[in-house]
């Protein structure tokens, strides 16, 4: 494992090698001591565009090489990432605040959707259709759309890089990825995993802000962008694409969960527990709100909270096995501290944590936190909290219910226990989101599509569609004379 107090120096890499930044640089600190972990180029336009140009000329060869070939280069970069999890891993840990352990996991899933999207490349197909003369043919084939550019978030900064670098490159497109600057290291550990793997142009990454991010959506060569983070930064891209490029955005929202009085109680807390705080609830298909059915809703809050409270908050990379690290960045910690005082302010009570761990200050850390009898116009029954809180509230009528889960401008993800067969349909049919998930609480899967609705955005990732929105067709008439 590499150093885990050395800052990982990064660099933009493209055309197959590495190249300084020309503007200033971005620290990166470790939210849960304060320390340095990394350093990262705020790249300018200048760097964008050289990083693009290579992804342009590297695609004239790319699109062209067999699925098979492109497979077997896939499989090769999830044979050369696999032999660097630890190094990934420590580096998330140290610039996001999870624990180690559960950083390992996610660089191992990412490694998985190498490995799918490898296989995938090799089950494009196109069709024939027939013509209504004699002597024709016409033939739809799929082709690369070109060089993409993938925007990735801070919340699962390798896994999230994952869905679009592999997708994409299965597809026959090549890519220039900024990651997050809250987490450029282990992206400069991917890099250098990349330059092992790939032929040059293939995969390129540049470092920066916003300013950066900017430059690159509205580069005139990029052909699709792929992102996922703020629906505020989902509209800015919308509004800075040059000309007509296609997009696919992955927004989050506010993910509800309905426990009716037929469910598997100690299941439902367990799920609850698991996806309202994992991550610290940095997640975009975490828990933000959960209705239960007023037969068992005093029993389902006691145990959710004594749950909540059992839970091990700690520095992720002195206690790998902890069950929540620190938040990662002063807006989300912010955030979540004011959703819990405006619940308050409101009349919920708070049942467990409520407050940040003040011994392990100057950490972003905040104790997982349950606030029941939750009215529906407190801020975190309604808003996107991106922290360890959940509100949960009492429901009497399956129908009012559906329409309080749905009444939020977003729908990516939402979670029903219960028993009932009646039940089950009723909900995963009304329910308006893109992922129901029903008696568990794992909305994706890496081979069906995942994405979301309304204001949480459009496009797929993961399964079939995660490589498919990366072609595009054409139809060829093939005038042949045979009868």
């Amino acid at each position: 494992m590499s150093s885990l107090t050395t800052p990982i120096t990064c660099r933009n890499f493209y055309a197959g090698t590495w190249h300084d930044g020309s503007g200033d640089v971005i620290e990166r600190k470790n939210p849960a001591t304060g320390e340095l972990a990394a350093i990262a180029p705020r790249s300018q336009a200048g760097d964008v565009d050289a990083a693009v140009q290579a992804a342009a000329e590297a695609f004239r060869t790319w699109r062209k090489t067999l699925p098979a070939e492109r497979a077997g280069y896939l499989h090769r970069l999830a044979e050369e990432c696999s032999r660097r999890v630890d190094d990934m891993a420590a580096a998330i840990t140290r610039e996001q605040g999870k624990p180690l352990n559960e950083a390992r996991g996610e660089v191992r899933k990412f490694v998985t959707a190498l490995h799918y999207y490898a296989e995938e490349a090799t089950r494009v197909f196109g069709r024939t259709i027939p013509n209504d003369v004699g002597g024709f043919l016409s033939i739809v084939q799929k082709e690369p759309i070109g060089p993409v550019a993938g925007i990735a978030p801070w919340n699962y900064p390798i896994e999230l890089i994952g869905w679009k670098l592999a997708g994409a490159t299965a597809a026959g497109c090549t890519i220039v990825i900024k990651p997050s600057e809250y987490t450029p290291g282990c992206a400069q550990i991917l890099s250098e995993c990349v330059q092992a793997a790939l032929p040059a142009g293939v995969v390129n990454f540049v470092y920066g802000d916003g300013g950066t991010g900017q430059a690159l959506v509205s580069h005139p060569k990029i052909t699709k962008v792929g992102f996922t983070g703020s629906a505020a930064t989902g509209q800015q891209i919308m509004r800075s694409v040059s000309g007509i490029t296609a997009l696919s955005l992955e927004l989050g929202g506010s993910c509800p969960m309905i426990v009716t009085a037929k469910a598997d109680l100690a299941a439902a807390v367990k799920g609850a527990t698991r996806r309202s705080f994992r991550n610290a609830g940095q997640i975009c298909i975490a828990i933000n709100r959960i209705y239960v059915e007023q037969p068992v809703y005093d029993e389902f809050v006691s145990e959710l909270a004594a749950a909540a409270d059992a839970l091990v908050v700690a520095d992720g990379i002195k206690d790998p096995d902890a069950d929540v690290g620190s938040m990662t960045i002063d807006e989300t910690f912010q955030r979540t501290l004011d959703h819990i005082a405006d619940a308050r302010k409101r009349g919920a009570s708070v049942v467990a944590g409520g407050d940040r761990i003040n011994e392990l200050a100057p950490g972003l850390f905040v104790r997982p936190t349950v606030v029941a009898d939750t009215p529906d116009d407190a801020l975190v029954m309604s808003e996107e909290t991106f922290g360890p809180l959940v509100g949960v509230a009492p429901f009497t009528d399956l129908d009012d219910v559906i329409a309080r889960a749905n009444g939020v401008p977003g729908g990516l993800a939402a979670y029903v226990y219960t028993q009932d067969t009646r039940e089950t349909f009723a909900l995963a049919s009304d329910l308006d989101f893109g992922n129901v998930a029903v008696n568990n609480v794992d909305a994706g899967i890496i081979n069906a599509p995942y994405g979301g609705r309304r204001e949480a955005g459009f496009g797929y990732e993961h399964g079939p569609e995660g490589l498919e929105s990366y072609l595009q067709l054409k139809h060829i008439r093939l005038h042949h004379g045979a009868r």
